[in-house]
């Protein structure tokens, strides 16, 4: 199985994509990593929510639960089309939205009591990813406004 064509051309063999564009490869790895963590909030939720400094109680457990479900549709979306020959832009443009919502989530979670300052590290994860969606959403949109 080939990995994505670069720059419209022709797939170049397995892992040849990611070094000639190394930001996709990272965004690629933070789907993945996105996905995982989605799938594990879900039934872990009972481990994690006191690792972030938040209570496990029923209600916590349900509404990380969906929140964990959610992640793992928005990163199964962003890697699906970063690994496309040509990415949608939209779908970049929104996970970095989606990445963005969660920095202030998380930020304000953390202001207001409800998660402890470890929880940061997982705002100020969600805040360089949304950079990182800008900035290859940008590059991407304007290569197709350029040569539509």
């Amino acid at each position: 199985m080939n990995g994505p064509a670069v720059a419209g051309g022709p797939a170049r063999g397995n892992l040849a994509w990611a070094a000639a564009d190394p930001l996709r490869a990272v965004l690629a790895i933070i789907a993945v990593i996105t996905v995982l963590t989605g799938v594990a909030e879900i039934p872990f939720g009972w481990f994690i929510l006191p690792l972030l400094g938040a209570e496990p109680t029923p209600v916590a457990l349900q509404l990380f639960g969906t929140v964990g479900m959610f992640m793992i549709v928005v990163g199964g979306l962003l890697l699906h089309t970063l690994l496309k020959q040509a990415p949608a832009p939209e779908v970049i443009f929104w996970a970095g939205v989606q990445k963005s919502g969660a920095f202030a989530a998380v930020g304000l979670g953390v202001l207001n009591g409800v998660f402890a300052a470890p929880a940061l590290a997982v705002a100020i994860f969600d805040l360089a990813t949304a950079v990182l969606c800008f900035v290859y959403w940008r590059g991407v949109y304007w290569r197709g406004v350029l040569r539509p």
